[in-house]
């Protein structure tokens, strides 16, 4: 199978293929004699993987992790449970981050008057971040 039919079958782009092969995240293909990239049935299942990895929010470093570990039949599933347990509270830092900026937003955006005048709460706090913010919130800062 060719680099454009593993895309389709993975989910994964050609270039996102060529990438992960540069980084060592797979192996290279092996090469036909004309120097096109030939994928095999374990090659598919290593890049769907892969793909279904990416698609949790794993980052590379982790996904590469994973791939050790799925490769490892010697492995302890408390091991892959580890893994996944981290992944699962830094997505709930990231959760509260995001509603903490949502939150900071929604403040800026009442303040704005969205009319016609050219003055903006939400440039205003842009341009200079110590102006009053009336309890506006920023990631790391608790407002009560």
């Amino acid at each position: 199978m060719n680099i454009g039919q593993a895309a389709n079958h993975s989910g994964l782009s050609a270039k996102m293929i060529r990438y992960y092969e540069s980084i060592g995240l797979i192996a290279p293909a092996s090469r036909s004699g004309s120097g096109y990239r030939h994928y095999n049935a374990r090659d598919l299942e290593r890049l769907s993987f892969i793909k279904r990895s990416r698609d949790m929010g794993f980052s590379l470093e982790e996904v590469g992790k994973l791939l050790a570990l799925w490769q490892d039949r010697d492995r302890a599933s408390a091991d892959v449970k580890a893994l996944a347990l981290q992944h699962i509270h830094a997505l709930d830092v990231k959760i509260s981050e995001l509603r903490s900026l949502r939150k900071s937003l929604h403040s800026l955006v009442d303040c704005c008057n969205g009319d016609d005048r050219p003055e903006c709460a939400i440039l205003s706090h842009l341009t200079d971040p110590s102006t009053p913010d009336q309890g506006i919130e920023r990631p790391g800062r608790r407002v009560d």
